[in-house]
Parts: C-alpha cells; structure tokens; sequence
C-alpha cells in the first residue's frame, strides 16, 4: 500500500512539473493569455532587433563623425573634403556638410564670383535653411523606432498584467467547477497567469533601459551636429563676406 502511494505521488509530482513547463503553460493556456503571449513575445524579438541596430549604428556614425571632423578641422579645402567624401559611406554629419556645399555650388556654377551685401544675406540664409532641413532629417531618421522601445517599456508590465488576472480568473473558475483546491487543480493556472506578467516584465525592463541609453547617445550626437553645423555657418559666412564688392 506504501509502495503504491508513493508511485502515485511520483506521477502525480511529475504531472504537475510537466504542466508547469512553459510550453505546457502556453499550450494549457486560455485563448486570451495566449494571444497576451504571444504579442509579448513578439514585442521582446522587434525591441531586441531595434536595440542591436541602433546600437550598432550609434557607434558606427560616432566613429565616422570623429574621422570627419578630424578631416574638417585638418586645415585642407572645403572642396577637397567635399570631393573626397561623395566616394565614402555617407552618415548624418558629412550629408549635413554636403548640404551647405551643394547650395554654395549652385550659386558658384551660377558665375557668380563676387557678392552684393544683399545677395550675401540670401545665400546664407539659403545655406542655413538647407542645413537646418537636412539636421532634422538626419535626426527624425535616427529617432525611428525609439518610441517603439518607449511603448514596450511602459504598456508590456499592463499587457502581462492583463494575462495574469484573465489566468487567474479561469484558474478560479477551474477551482469552482471541480470543488477541488489541491495544488494540482490551483497551480498550474496560477502559474499560467504568473508567466504572462513575467514576459512582460521580461519585454519591458530591456525597452525600458535601452530607450534612455540611446535616447542620451542621441542627445548627444544631436548635439553634436548642432555644434558643427553652428561652427561651418561661421566659416562659411566669414569666407562668403572676403567676396562681397
């Protein structure tokens, strides 16, 4: 009698492991906690993959942008470093730099060799407009996807929430139904409704973290543009104003 009551605990244990999985889990699941998890689980892949790619590329423009203004400030001419970088990977601060030379190009290739004071004042504010075009081009383009992470970050806990007090209620529900409340009948809809909020923790605590890491890398190198583009309209307007008649 011993021997057969301790078999059937064996299997009774092992049966609760099993349905204790996460697969058992998602499988036993209801319809609802089911979809719950499966967008969480969808959100935490999308946010991983945009983490990896703004990181990668953060250090890549940094490190380019470092090249360039070491380039910039080497005391060469501006149209050299414009000819040599049209054959190079383009990135945020050459394209804003080649904005500034394109438009002085275009007037250059117009004959216009020497300036009015009045025209002076229409070529710089064309060439400050088309950096300023460019500067929140370049910035809109690198904030993409940031506010994803943000949603993930502050609504995935909610979402995993909502999982857990649906698991709940069915797990009632079940406790209701078979007038059974042993741990084999409670546990593995406790732990159904348990998993959902621990995939939306386990969405949002990296969303949460890599937002303000590359919304600060951002900041930075947003600031950082601003800083060169002030720095290459001062030059620019000093080299424009030796060529007014």
């Amino acid at each position: 009698m011993e021997n057969e009551l301790v078999t059937a605990m064996e299997i009774g244990a092992g049966a609760v492991a099993h349905s204790l999985s996460p697969w058992e889990l998602f499988l036993q699941a209801d319809i609802i906690v089911k979809a719950v998890i499966i967008l969480l689980i969808v959100c935490s892949f999308w946010s991983w993959a945009i983490i990896f790619e703004k990181v990668t590329k953060f250090r890549r423009i940094s490190r380019q942008a470092t090249v360039f203004e070491n380039d910039f400030w080497s005391g060469g001419s501006l149209q050299q470093l414009y000819d040599g970088i049209q054959n190079q990977s383009a990135h945020p601060m050459s394209r804003l730099f080649s904005s500034a030379m394109q438009e002085w190009q275009r007037f250059s290739e117009g004959g216009n060799q020497r300036l009015e004071v009045s025209r002076l004042e229409g070529l710089q504010r064309r060439i400050a407009h088309a950096m300023d075009v460019t500067l929140d081009r370049e910035l809109d383009q690198m904030q993409k996807y940031l506010g994803f992470l943000a949603t993930v970050g502050s609504t995935a806990p909610f979402v995993g929430l909502f999982g857990t007090v649906w698991g709940i209620m069915n797990s009632f529900q079940s406790i209701a139904a078979s007038k059974d409340t042993s741990l084999a009948v409670v546990a593995p809809g406790i732990a159904e409704a348990l998993f959902a909020t621990a995939l939306g923790l386990v969405a949002a605590i990296p969303s949460v973290v890599a937002y303000n890491k590359l919304s600060s890398d951002l900041d930075r190198y947003s600031g950082r543009l601003e800083s060169f583009g002030t720095e290459f309209r001062s030059l620019m307007s000093r080299q424009l104003e030796e060529r007014i008649t």
